[in-house]
Protein backbone atom coordinates (compact mmCIF):
# COMPACT_ATOMS: atom_id res chain seq x y z
CA UNK A 1 0.00 0.00 0.00
CA UNK A 2 3.00 2.13 0.50
CA UNK A 3 4.57 1.84 -2.42
CA UNK A 4 1.25 2.23 -4.42
CA UNK A 5 0.94 5.76 -2.63
CA UNK A 6 4.28 6.77 -3.46
CA UNK A 7 3.70 5.88 -6.93
CA UNK A 8 0.40 7.76 -6.97
CA UNK A 9 1.88 10.54 -6.14
CA UNK A 10 5.08 10.13 -8.53
CA UNK A 11 7.26 10.30 -5.37
CA UNK A 12 10.92 7.99 -6.22
CA UNK A 13 12.00 5.73 -3.78
CA UNK A 14 14.55 3.11 -2.91
CA UNK A 15 13.03 -0.27 -1.97
CA UNK A 16 15.24 -2.62 0.14
CA UNK A 17 13.85 -6.04 0.88
CA UNK A 18 14.70 -6.81 4.68
CA UNK A 19 14.11 -10.65 4.90
CA UNK A 20 17.07 -10.85 1.90
CA UNK A 21 19.39 -8.55 3.35
CA UNK A 22 20.33 -9.17 7.16
CA UNK A 23 23.02 -5.86 6.94
CA UNK A 24 19.82 -3.45 5.62
CA UNK A 25 17.38 -5.39 8.17
CA UNK A 26 19.78 -4.25 10.96
CA UNK A 27 20.09 -0.84 9.95
CA UNK A 28 16.48 -0.25 9.78
CA UNK A 29 16.21 -1.83 13.50
CA UNK A 30 18.37 0.65 14.58
CA UNK A 31 17.01 3.88 12.83
CA UNK A 32 13.01 2.67 13.64
CA UNK A 33 13.80 0.95 17.06
CA UNK A 34 11.42 -1.93 15.68
CA UNK A 35 10.61 -4.84 13.68
CA UNK A 36 7.86 -3.94 11.78
CA UNK A 37 7.93 -3.00 7.63
CA UNK A 38 7.77 -0.44 5.97
CA UNK A 39 9.98 1.36 7.53
CA UNK A 40 9.71 4.95 5.97
CA UNK A 41 12.73 7.53 5.92
CA UNK A 42 11.92 10.90 4.47
CA UNK A 43 14.10 13.32 4.75
CA UNK A 44 15.21 11.43 8.30
CA UNK A 45 11.40 11.53 9.41
CA UNK A 46 11.12 7.95 10.25
CA UNK A 47 7.83 6.39 9.62
CA UNK A 48 6.70 3.02 10.72
CA UNK A 49 4.09 1.21 8.72
CA UNK A 50 1.83 2.54 6.31
CA UNK A 51 0.89 5.89 7.95
CA UNK A 52 -1.24 7.64 4.99
CA UNK A 53 -1.62 10.86 6.99
CA UNK A 54 1.93 11.23 8.25
CA UNK A 55 3.91 9.90 4.83
CA UNK A 56 1.85 12.89 3.04
CA UNK A 57 2.55 15.46 5.78
CA UNK A 58 6.19 14.51 5.24
CA UNK A 59 5.86 14.99 1.75
CA UNK A 60 3.80 18.13 2.02
CA UNK A 61 1.14 16.46 0.01
CA UNK A 62 -2.53 17.33 0.41
CA UNK A 63 -4.88 14.25 0.86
Amino acid sequence: MAKDFLKEHKIKFEEINVAEDQEAAEAMVEKSGQQGVPVIDIDGEVIVGYDKESIAKALKIKL
